[in-house]
């Protein structure tokens, strides 16, 4: 008989966060899922378990007789290092406040606001990452280009995760057309898997980096996923999805 009230009381939470929703309970499920695999991922590392692979891969990208030479022509490395510019800090907060001042001005102030919140506590997240795990660089193959802070988990992997999905998913509920969200889910996830392979190419960061940047980058995501499908239901945040056409 005591089981009953915490029953209830369970299944009042479980419907107020509305889990017995797909989107909802989707969100929390990549939350945990992803969040683990950071976690175990970063655990990983610490015990050196991913030294082997990470070594293999930079060196298999690299002309054996000049490790200073990624493989490929000339042109291949020029745009690895565009593509991996769609990660730097500049291109993020100036998508962010492009895409938060255009949600104003179309009378989504609050959706606009939480883009910010959204994008800049996971710039906070990634700082304080970097800060408590202090991984070095890989020294292994001379880097592509110039790098200032700790290697795990990847700023550019993780940041591009969070703004091209966070960003992805709000253009892709705005839209009612089905073909049109996936496209725009695609590009998201497209974008955030080139950054993280031009991070590795260019030599700056181990493999391990990087899938943990996508790890807890993409869990961010998710959790900010989750957090506006309940400000869109109590009215916090404008514009729930329009009907989906055909």
């Amino acid at each position: 008989m005591r089981r009953i009230p915490f029953l209830s009381h369970a299944t009042s939470v479980w419907l107020r966060l509305r889990l017995n929703e797909v989107g909802p309970l989707l969100a929390l499920i990549c939350v945990s899922g992803l969040g683990y695999a950071f976690f175990a991922l970063a655990h990983e590392v610490g015990e050196g378990s991913t030294e082997a692979l990470d070594r293999k891969i930079l060196l298999a990208l690299r002309n054996p007789a000049d490790l200073s030479d990624p493989i490929g022509p000339r042109w291949l490395e020029e745009t690895m290092r565009d593509i991996t510019g769609l990660g730097s800090v500049f291109t993020i907060v100036f998508l962010t406040a492009s895409v938060a001042a255009y949600l104003a001005l179309s009378g989504k102030r609050r959706v606009g606001l939480f883009v910010i919140g959204a994008v800049g506590g996971g710039e906070l997240v990634s700082t304080v990452l970097k800060l408590f795990y202090h991984r070095p660089r890989p020294d292994l193959v001379p880097h592509g280009m110039d790098v200032f802070t700790a290697s795990f988990p990847s700023g550019h992997a993780m940041m591009s995760a969070i703004a091209y999905l966070t960003l992805a998913t709000l253009l892709a509920r705005i839209d009612r057309y089905r073909r049109v969200k996936a496209l725009v889910l695609a590009l998201g996830v497209t974008m955030t898997l080139l950054v993280g392979i031009s991070r590795i190419y260019l030599g700056v960061h181990w493999p391990s980096d990087v899938l943990a940047g996508w790890c807890i980058g993409a869990a961010w995501a998710a959790l900010c996923w989750f957090v506006a499908l309940q400000l869109q239901r109590s009215g916090g945040v404008e514009a729930p999805d329009p009907p989906p056409a055909r």
